[in-house]
């Protein structure tokens, strides 16, 4: 047996996936969707659905324009090598993705100097620690051009006057603003506000259709129309255009409608799941929005581990193990996965 039938019959007989929402599958509803999508050539902009969903998000947004990308990452990138050129610096915080989890592409293709800085425990940088990243006017210095946001951070949805008071000194300085927006409507279902209220608080938006809302790729950066332009180009340089792909434009709208209303079931799936953890002793427990972090006592800790997975229980691992409810843990999943945690305690 290969390698990859070894992970589809794993796959096959697994009771609950807890390592990411971005395992999710199209469901019925989403795969007939795909399969009646009128499409048409992205590249050269006659893709019918791509442009539905692009005007949709950006009115959603209250943005000028849209773009729809093949990942988060190309999207964030594409934000950043619009707004900045070789040698300008983007602040961004230290545990963000963007600096963290994306290959330093800003840097490598693009020449950016990303900055970072630290974050408090609510997963925000204050406006002392971005004003003292804020460069000179002095030819030693990379010119400070952009602020990178994100939101939600390690699934902590970051409040909006939080965000407001940070970009501050980046807007007297004159900077523009990026939020990465990977659980953005995790975010918003979280701080109970509309779309528009925190896409407000940046000039660009990178929103990912496949992590909270299940769709299987994509993610459609927003802004301005001149930066927007400017991203379609940087789309191309990364080989990022398209052809006929409004059949995943059109698992992204469905999406927006079917389950973007849901997302607070995940949220309330992961308080549940959390206080399970609790009971049972077994290590430290924290939680925010659809994430659980859990992190066993460490004597126990590769036993525990085995256990559950033996349990049908799909989980990641290391010193703290992060567990993810998504579209696709039900009710009966989730009881599978409280039932192995507890029949090890």
């Amino acid at each position: 047996m290969s390698i990859y039938q070894d992970i589809q019959a794993a796959n096959a007989e697994t009771l609950c996936d807890l390592r990411s929402d971005t395992v999710t599958r199209p469901c019925a509803g989403m795969r007939k969707a795909m399969a009646e999508a009128e499409v048409g050539d992205d590249v050269w902009g006659d893709d019918p659905t791509v442009i539905a969903l692009q005007d949709r998000v950006a009115e959603l947004t209250g943005k000028e324009s849209a773009l729809f990308l093949s990942s988060g990452s190309q999207s964030n990138l594409a934000a950043l090598l619009a707004q900045c050129g070789r040698g300008d610096a983007a602040i961004v915080g230290e545990p963000y993705h963007i600096y963290r989890d994306e290959a330093n592409g800003a840097s490598v293709l693009g020449g950016i100097a990303l900055h970072p800085v630290p974050v408090t425990e609510g997963r925000y940088m204050t406006p002392e620690t971005v004003a003292a990243e804020v460069q000179p006017d002095d030819p030693h210095c990379a010119i400070s051009r952009l602020l990178c946001l994100e939101n939600t951070v390690s699934g902590v949805a970051i409040p909006l006057d939080k965000l407001r008071a940070s970009t501050q000194p980046a807007r007297d300085a004159g900077m523009v603003v990026h939020l990465d927006g990977a659980r953005f409507f995790n975010a918003i279902t979280e701080l109970g506000c509309d779309a528009q209220d925190l896409a407000a608080e940046a000039d660009t938006v990178s929103l990912c259709m496949s992590k909270g809302l299940g769709a299987p790729i994509g993610s459609v950066l927003v802004g301005p129309k001149d930066v927007i332009a400017r991203a379609n180009r940087a789309r191309k340089l990364l080989g990022g255009g398209m052809r006929q792909v409004g059949v995943l434009a059109a698992a992204a709208m469905y999406a927006l409608d079917n389950v973007w209303p849901r997302l607070g079931d995940d949220h309330a799936s992961a308080v549940v799941l959390a206080d399970a953890l609790r009971k049972t002793g077994l290590g430290e427990v924290s939680q925010s929005t659809n994430m659980v972090f859990f992190t066993p006592k460490p004597d126990i800790r590769d036993a525990l581990y085995a256990h559950v997975k033996a349990q049908r229980i799909m989980i990641g691992g290391g010193a703290t193990a992060r567990f993810v409810t998504h579209r696709d843990v039900d009710d009966t999943a989730l009881a599978a996965a409280i039932a192995a945690f507890e029949s090890f305690a």
